[in-house]
């Protein structure tokens, strides 16, 4: 069974998010089993269109592809389901369907036993 790793973001600001992506692509390329957790501050990187706005910070990694692979290599994806209405946005808002919406305490079931956890 692979090692857990938690990625929790929890701002807007490219600060949090290049990390958030950087570890948790990182851990991926590891064969960590990698849940990522975007708090309702965190919100809009998982919105269409936000990270593009972004673009390539210098000297740092494209974080659409980051997102990308994170979801194509299985990353375990969470949108915390209080931003729905603190944020005022829909499921047709995220940028890919394959995020999840979900409470906080699913997802620490989910992650239960993370043996390995990153804040940003």
């Amino acid at each position: 069974m692979a090692q857990k790793m938690v990625v929790v973001c929890n701002g807007d600001e490219a600060k949090n998010i290049m990390p958030t992506l950087i570890f948790a692509s990182s851990g991926l390329a590891l064969d960590y089993e990698v849940h990522i957790f975007f708090c309702p501050a965190a919100t809009k990187w998982t919105l269409k269109d936000e990270l593009e706005k972004l673009g390539t910070p210098k000297g740092m990694p494209n974080p659409v592809n980051l997102f990308n692979d994170i979801l194509e290599l299985g990353g375990r994806v969470v949108l915390c389901e209080l931003a729905l209405e603190n944020k005022g946005v829909t499921p047709a808002d995220l940028r890919d369907p394959r995020i999840i919406i979900e409470k906080a305490p699913p997802f620490l079931m989910a992650a239960e036993g993370a043996e390995m956890t990153y804040s940003f």
